[in-house]
């Protein structure tokens, strides 16, 4: 769901696809949503139903959903095993009979689509096209006509599978080129190149700049891995255009990057990247949406670190990002499934049953909500059966307030987070029973805090450890205990107004799985 929008470009570059479903799991919500993508690009679509050795496999239900869901014709439909080899030569051979020739002509000016790229440290920025119009060889002046850069190809080449030099590439043909492109962020997947001397009048349909949507901090456990993580976002960053960062520093993690995702998924790739490839050990807060804030000077800003929302008195209102959720689920799972969906501010749309074992449901629920643990909720209240798809619906107003977390009075900026107003009370208090359990105790008391400004909301006390300064008094008078003791009160004062509280990684893990 992170990636739809290079899905539909690859989409685009294509004149068929297959639709594979699984004989025993049916129509899932991402089938339907790249089943419509398909069709929005006028594909040939061949129906095939994947897994037919399986025992629970039910090839004649899964026939029933390709007719009633996605209005295919399920007799149609090729059964297969990769498994065992089954159906293969049927496949290959529907390929052939039903997916058309490309069109496209060599004479007209060259058009372009560019569906990948990716960086080498050699050849620079290698761009993966689909060929619509006209022609591209060495040594030939293109332009971009996104940023309308020019340069001058230097190779190209076909997919044999491998990366394979040819002379030229002609309308109808996918392929690459190089053009001694050293900044990835100059070619937009969607794109289209054309020649610099014959430009086309107006570019391929369907282009958008793709914007990251979830933001979370990344922070090295150690300060020493500071420019091992720098130098490790530098290289992650020449192969992926949508993923984004900036130096940020915080009072509680110190220092650190600001990163811009397309969506959680995203966000695990690179910190699981981050992690097993550069060897690093990360903390990462919590992740936030990016919203949308209008000032009462009529100036609109968008924001996506809670730490630097406006006082509220110079909001006028503030808009979170919405989308439009699509949820297929057995139906003994559905009451659960509902229960989550209103539990997380869900509006309902509409709900059919697609046969009598599987339902569809479709909810417009607030981004902000499903960035944490809402897969996993999702996961366990429909036993792992339930699939989830969604589109962003653009923004709408929402009654939020920032909600902080306060660690002996002072504020924990990482733990910072946007709420909507009528949860804020229930999720800080949780929050603050958590932290007590996590933060470790100190010689001093600790006491945390969850508060809406200068309102508390929540307060627990993580108790100090003591040490038993009267232990080596075998008696004699009382009142030599109680200058020990009140020498330990005045030392614990002074610990607590001058100590410095350290916060756990998993603190910070709590504001995920809060449930």
């Amino acid at each position: 769901m992170d990636f739809t929008y290079e899905v539909s470009r690859s989409l685009a570059a294509c004149e068929g696809a297959l639709l594979i479903v699984d004989a025993a799991q049916g129509v899932e919500a991402q089938t339907m949503a790249n089943f419509y993508l398909a069709l929005e690009n006028d594909l040939a679509i061949i129906s095939v139903i994947n897994k037919i050795d399986l025992p629970s496999a039910e090839q004649e239900r899964i026939r029933r959903q390709l007719e009633d869901v996605l209005g295919l014709e399920g007799e149609d439909a090729i059964l297969t095993s990769a498994k065992q080899g089954i159906g293969t030569q049927e496949v290959l051979e529907a390929i052939v009979k039903h997916v058309p020739p490309p069109s496209g002509s060599v004479d007209e000016p060259l058009k372009a689509l560019v569906f990948d790229s990716f960086f080498d440290s050699y050849q620079g920025v290698v761009v993966y096209i689909r060929l619509m119009e006209g022609e591209i060889h060495a040594g030939m002046k293109i332009k971009l006509m996104f940023n309308n850069r020019v340069y001058e190809v230097q190779r190209v080449g076909v997919f044999a599978p491998k990366m394979f030099p040819v002379d030229e590439l002609s309308a109808g043909d996918v392929g690459y080129f190089t053009a001694s492109i050293k900044n990835i962020h100059d070619v937009q997947v969607g794109d289209t190149v054309t020649g610099n001397a014959h430009p086309a009048d107006k570019p391929l349909a369907g282009f958008k700049k793709v914007k990251p949507m979830v933001f979370a901090g990344l922070y090295p456990t150690d300060s020493s891995q500071y420019e091992p993580l720098r130098g490790a976002l530098e290289r992650l960053s020449l192969n992926d255009t949508s993923f984004s960062y900036e130096p940020e520093n915080s009072h509680a993690l110190g220092f650190g990057f600001r990163c811009g995702f397309l969506g959680l998924l995203h966000m695990e790739i690179i910190q699981e990247r981050l992690e097993r490839e550069f060897n690093l050990s990360l903390i990462v807060t919590a992740p936030t949406v990016v919203y949308q804030i209008t000032k009462k000077k009529g100036e609109i800003v968008f924001l996506d670190n809670p730490t630097h929302l406006p006082s509220p008195q110079e909001v006028e209102r503030i808009e979170e990002p919405i989308v439009d959720a699509t949820v297929i689920v057995p139906a003994e799972f559905f009451g659960g499934v509902l229960a989550l969906l209103q539990d997380k501010r869900g509006e309902q749309k509409s709900f059919e049953y697609l046969d009598d074992k599987t339902v569809l449901i479709k909810y417009r629920l607030p981004l902000n909500e499903i960035i944490t643990d809402f897969y996993d909720r999702l996961k366990s209240c429909s036993k792992g059966y339930a699939s989830f798809d969604y589109d962003l619906a653009g923004f709408a107003e929402s009654s939020l307030v920032k909600l902080d977390i306060l660690v002996n009075t002072q504020v924990v900026d990482a733990l910072s987070t946007i709420v909507h107003k009528d949860k804020a009370y229930y999720y800080g208090r949780r929050l603050a029973e958590r932290l007590k359990e996590i933060i470790p105790r100190q010689l001093f008391e600790v006491i945390i805090q969850c508060s809406i400004g200068n309102k508390v909301l929540a307060r627990e006390t993580v108790r100090p450890l003591r040490k038993d300064v009267i232990a080596k008094c075998y008696g004699g008078d009382i009142t030599r205990k109680r200058k020990l003791l009140e020498k330990q009160k005045q030392g614990k004062r002074r610990m607590k107004q001058l100590g410095n509280v350290e916060i756990p990684q998993e603190a910070f893990m709590a504001v995920l799985k809060m449930d």
